[in-house]
């Protein structure tokens, strides 16, 4: 717990959860409402537990599987942001990120390396010239029904994550009746009745960091918004950097000129899949966003930062200047 009565503090898919709700009595029922949805969410799609779900899934070879109406929604979602980048954001990329030694929970892999930018825990091998594509996950979501064809190994982490964010703020709301912030890791959602000035978030490389981080406060008062970057998750094999982000062209961690991207949207999945999907795009991902009418703040490597469709513009700050 927080010094603050109305927040609360806990680990759970190897990140950090804050959640925070406009009345402090309502903490305790609010944290007992995540803790309950977060674990099904776990229990559906971790690829790090031998019992869930989809460790189940991946492990049958292509033979179909009846499965839960909790994973098939996480899987719709995945399939979603895939269709709706193209598949910039694939969840083929189970295979991918094993061979990159991303094949535990992220505490493990940071443990074994000593820090996240150590020697790493990872096994070298062959790496994917590209992943199978999301059009070899075969979902029937009316008979409950999943398919993996042409070899592909599911992850959701670009997803999931996000998508248990909206749920746990929709159902906390829903029973307690109070203004609620979740986040997972830096994705955020919100729901239900907004405090005095809204909700503020701070914007930064890492979401742990303090006030004194570069980045920039902002505020939400419905939806989501999702961080996604190369800087944190990331760890070394064989003498080159890793991190978790995917192209799924190569296989292997995306070649991006933005180091993070911040992006607001109507759902914090929503939000998630365009941060992520701005990362593998990496130059063209301006255009797109802007297209798409998604306010967004990209910080490049040098902290040069960019925005689009109204994202507020930062303040100076030690980051680095801002391109008009």
């Amino acid at each position: 717990m927080t010094a603050d009565p109305g927040t609360g503090t806990f680990r759970v898919f190897g990140t950090t959860a804050t959640l925070v709700v406009t009345e402090p009595d309502r903490l305790g029922a609010a944290r007992a409402i995540a803790e309950t949805e977060l674990a099904a969410v776990d229990r559906a799609c971790s690829r790090f537990r031998p019992d869930s779900e989809l460790s189940s899934l991946n492990a049958a070879n292509g033979a179909p599987a009846e499965i839960s109406q909790l994973f098939s929604e996480l899987v719709a979602a995945a399939l979603r942001a895939a269709q709706l980048t193209d598949g910039a954001v694939d969840p083929t990329c189970g295979a991918a990120l094993a061979a990159i030694g991303y094949d535990r929970d992220f505490d493990q892999v940071k443990a074994a390396a000593g820090t996240a930018a150590g020697t790493g825990g990872a096994r070298p091998g062959a790496q994917p010239a590209g992943l199978p594509g999301w059009r070899s996950v075969r979902l029937d979501p009316n008979r409950r029904r999943l398919q993996l064809t042409n070899g592909a190994q599911l992850d959701l982490g670009a997803t999931a994550k996000a998508w248990a964010a909206d749920r746990c703020a929709q159902v906390i709301t829903a029973r307690e009746g109070c203004g609620v912030l979740v986040s997972l890791g830096g994705d955020i959602a919100v729901a239900g009745p907004v405090p005095a000035g809204g909700w503020q978030v701070r914007v930064t490389d890492d979401h742990a960091a303090g006030e004194e981080a570069p980045g920039q406060t902002v505020t939400i008062s419905s939806g989501g918004l999702a961080t996604s970057s190369t800087t944190v998750r990331s760890w070394s094999m064989g003498g080159q950097r890793m991190h978790h982000i995917i192209d799924p062209a190569t296989g292997q961690p995306a070649s991006s000129c933005w180091r993070t991207v911040s992006v607001a949207a109507g759902t914090c999945v929503d939000a998630n899949t365009a941060s992520t999907a701005a990362i593998v795009r990496s130059a063209a991902a301006l255009a797109w966003l802007r297209d798409a009418g998604l306010p967004a703040r990209l910080v490049a490597h040098d902290g040069t930062v960019e925005t689009t469709a109204g994202w507020p513009a930062d303040l100076p700050s030690p980051e680095g200047p801002r391109r008009p």
